[in-house]
This record gives C-alpha cells, sequence and structure tokens, in this order.
C-alpha cells in the first residue's frame, strides 16, 4: 500500500514539475490562439499562487468557459468583470445567456458596449453575442410542456444503459460493436424490430460524419445507403433512432442552426416523392446550448428518452425520461424565469400534473424489456393486453399452435424473397441498362412478398383468435 502512495506521489511530482515548465506566457500564447485546453491546467496552477489576479480569473474564466465548463467559469468571470476587465463583460454576457439570465446578459453587454464604444471590430462582436442572446431568449419563451418524470446522470460510455426500450421500438447499441467503427466508438447505431435495417452515422475521411442505412441482404448487412442533404446537413449527423412506422427519424445534429452542440432533429420520409421532408429542430426543453441527442420514443410504453450533458462534468451526461405529447403544447407564462427553469430542466417537478402519481410510470420507464435481457425467445407474439408469447409451447390450443406454425413458415420463406428481392433491387438500381427480365423478376417477386405477407398476417390473426375463443374467455 505505502508503495502505491509512493507511486502515486511521483506520478504528481513529475506532473506539477511538468506544468512548470510550461510557463504563464506559454499559457497566454495557447490562449490567444484558442488552445484554451492546452492553456487550462496552467492557468489553474497559476491561480492557485495568485487568486485576486484579475487578469488571471478572466483566462481561467475564459478557458473553462470555451471548454463547456460553464458553471465552473462563472465565479471567476464574474470576479473580472467586477474588477472591470472589458474582455470578461462578453464572455459573462454570453455565459448569462446560455444560463438563461438574459437581464444579466444584457447588463454585462452594455459595460461591455461602454468599454469598446469607438472599436469596430469589438462592437461587431458584441452584436453577434447579442443575436444570439436574443434567439436563446425567443426559443424559451416557445419551450414545450413536456412532463419529465426522471432524469438519471451516467457516464458517457455508459448512458445507453439508461434507454430501456421495449423489444417492438428495436434496439441501441455502440456502433463499434456493430460496425467495428473505432472512430465512432462513442455514437449509437439503431436496429428496427426485425432486425433486417440498421441506421447509423459515419465519418468519411476529410468529412463531417453523416447519417447512413443499411439493409439485411441473405445473412448480412449491405446495400448502405446515404441519407440525401438535407437530412445531412454541413456539420455532424448522428444518434438516429427510428419510430415504428419505419419512416419518422429523430437525430441529431451540430448543423441545421443548432443552439450549440448537438441538438435533436426529427424528419419524415415521404413515400409520394421517395424523399425525406426537411428536419424542424425540437423545442426546450429537448434542446439547449449544450449537447442534446438520441431521442427515442418507444410507443408500448407510451415513454420517450433523450440524453443531455448540459451542467454535467465532462465524463458525463444526464438521461431525461419523459411522456410524449400527442401534440406539441408550450408552456404557458409571462415569467420569464419560470419559463428559463422549465427551459433548463431546473427542476422535473416543476414539469409535473398536480395530484398525479407517476411512480408507476417511472417503474414502467425502468422495466427492462425480454431482449435487453437476453433471454431465448423464438418469437414476440401478443395474444391480448396482458399476454403475450415466446415459444410454441406457450400455446394451450393446439390447433392454433399448427395455425401460427404454418405463419412461421411462410415467414422464413417471405425472408428468403425478400433477401432475393434486395439483390435484384440493388442489382436494378446499379445498370441503368438493366434488361426487362430483371424487372418482371422484380415485380413477380414483389408480387409474391405482399400476397405472402398478407397470408401470414391471417394465420396470425386466426391463431390468435382461437387461442382466445379456446383459453381466454
Amino acid at each position: 500500500m505505502k508503495l502505491k502512495y509512493i507511486g502515486l506521489a511521483i506520478l504528481l511530482g513529475i506532473l506539477h514539475q511538468s506544468l512548470q515548465s510550461q510557463t504563464l506566457d506559454d499559457a497566454k500564447n495557447w490562449y490567444l490562439e484558442g488552445r484554451f485546453a492546452d492553456a487550462l491546467p496552467v492557468f489553474r496552477m497559476e491561480y492557485q499562487e495568485d487568486p485576486k489576479n484579475a487578469s488571471l480569473n478572466q483566462w481561467l474564466g475564459v478557458s473553462l468557459y470555451k471548454t463547456g465548463r460553464l458553471t465552473e467559469a462563472l465565479q471567476y468571470l464574474q470576479y473580472a468583470s467586477e474588477r472591470k476587465i472589458p474582455e470578461a463583460y462578453i464572455v459573462l454576457g454570453e455565459l448569462y445567456a446560455n444560463l438563461y439570465r438574459f437581464e444579466d446578459a444584457e447588463k454585462e453587454f452594455e459595460k461591455y458596449q461602454r468599454a469598446n464604444r469607438r472599436k469596430d471590430e469589438a462592437l461587431e462582436k458584441l452584436a453577434t453575442a447579442r443575436e444570439y442572446a436574443d434567439k436563446l431568449k425567443r426559443f424559451v419563451s416557445r419551450t414545450e410542456d413536456i412532463q419529465i418524470i426522471d432524469s438519471m446522470v451516467v457516464l458517457k460510455t455508459e448512458f445507453l444503459t439508461a434507454y430501456n426500450l421495449s423489444s417492438s421500438s428495436g434496439s441501441l447499441m455502440p456502433i463499434s460493436d456493430f460496425l467495428n467503427e473505432q472512430q465512432s466508438r462513442d455514437k449509437t447505431l439503431y436496429m428496427n424490430e426485425r432486425q433486417d435495417k440498421i441506421y447509423y452515422s459515419r465519418r468519411e475521411k476529410g468529412a463531417n460524419s453523416n447519417l447512413f442505412t443499411m439493409e439485411k441482404l441473405l445473412d448480412s448487412f449491405g446495400n448502405e445507403k446515404q441519407l440525401p442533404e438535407n437530412v445531412n446537413d454541413p456539420g455532424d449527423q448522428a444518434y438516429p433512432f427510428v419510430m415504428n412506422d419505419g419512416l419518422t427519424i429523430y437525430f441529431a445534429s451540430t448543423g441545421h442552426q443548432s443552439y450549440g452542440g448537438y441538438d435533436i432533429y426529427v424528419t419524415r420520409y415521404n413515400l409520394a416523392s421517395d424523399s425525406y421532408l426537411m428536419p424542424n429542430q425540437l423545442n426546450m426543453p429537448f434542446n439547449s446550448p449544450f449537447n442534446d441527442y438520441l431521442m427515442v420514443m418507444d410507443e408500448e410504453k407510451g415513454l420517450g428518452w433523450f440524453a443531455s450533458d448540459r451542467f454535467q462534468h465532462s465524463d458525463s451526461v444526464c438521461v431525461y425520461t419523459f411522456i410524449p405529447n400527442e401534440r406539441v403544447t408550450l408552456v404557458e407564462s409571462d415569467d420569464i424565469t419560470y419559463l428559463a427553469g422549465r427551459a433548463a430542466i431546473s427542476s422535473i417537478a416543476d414539469s409535473w400534473k398536480d395530484g398525479y402519481d407517476y411512480s408507476s410510470v417511472i417503474s414502467l420507464a425502468k422495466e427492462v424489456s425480454v431482449s435487453q435481457e437476453k433471454k431465448d425467445v423464438d418469437f414476440e407474439f401478443l395474444i391480448n393486453d396482458k399476454v403475450t408469447y415466446h415459444t410454441l409451447k406457450d400455446f394451450k390450443s393446439s390447433r392454433a399452435r399448427s395455425i401460427f406454425s404454418q405463419a412461421i413458415g411462410l415467414e422464413k420463406q417471405l425472408n428468403e424473397i425478400n433477401a432475393e428481392l434486395d439483390v435484384k433491387r440493388s442489382q436494378f438500381s446499379n445498370n441503368s441498362s438493366a434488361g426487362d427480365n430483371l424487372t418482371s423478376s422484380i415485380l413477380n417477386l414483389e408480387k409474391q412478398s405482399e400476397e405472402l405477407y398478407k397470408e401470414i398476417e391471417r394465420l396470425k390473426i386466426q391463431a390468435r383468435n382461437d387461442e382466445i375463443r379456446n383459453n381466454y374467455n
């Protein structure tokens, strides 16, 4: 044990000597170059020696602010502002705006304006800061009245553990677990319930990360397609989730005029035009000046989740659980302070309805689905609101079991036909001069697929009705 502490002391000593070798002048140069993360450790060490130095407070506060540590930066920038350091005024004003403290922000902006009234470049910088603050204020006034029932702070590397989806909603996993994409190991991949389609993000050489999709072809996934430009805006796109309809996609983007960092957007595939609609940015509190991402809607549970690193340590994220609205309803209040609290999610209890007991809903949100428990199941067949079968042994009626077994056999045929259909469609799309034989083959397979699907659904309904009639009446 003593050796362990001695080793730690040596390590700390080496670190201290390393920081000492990096002078305050080095840190100032890095600061001017925008290398705030490099300058930050030196400013911290210098601050310990001289905490009353106004300029040092400003350098430390700005470095913290620029590296995402807003709440920690506040005290240093406030001190520098009180000591009349002009550059602290505008950064503190920006920080206040990001905390939705708009009156305090404007006071700092006014001080900066008075200190720089003859400097055009500074006044242009001020105009940009004020424009952003006004934008945030408008969005705060349009905060959605959503019931947030729970929140959980977890490590960013483990944040998927807070998403307890029903198996009918598909599944989420790190991209690296499925595609071995080490460059995207912090991003997620979505797979639909049928496990025949995936959505994910990928960064191409020298470019931002964009959203892609692949389909299952026989025993592997292929036919990779990039989503169109109106979805893959300049900026990074990631964290996709697709609703049960297979058309509605939630994703996060640093583009599309986000408030800052990742914001959550929703788009929908238009079958008529074979294209995606222009993505819509979600209201506050779903979005913020911080990173907000991975919006998930579980229609079976009637619940949703999203993640945000607002006011969190750099290695952590908060996952919020909420009850989705059937239609968008905004918070009605003239009190900007109350609106700001709802937008920032200062207290989840503020979003609760009077007299409503959320305990059962919170328990449902934490309930792990059968698929997540990794239990061996053959299928998931809903009999009624309370009973779901997972193996043929679950059937009590031999006739219902036989009928459902026929459906399973036809599903295997359907999967084979759909796999062959995917291959031929890919051949057709890659060959503009494809002949009539290929076109005829695709049309024939599509007809077979449609007829099989209808027959499978008919058999399942028949099996369900027979099981209910003989055992649940």
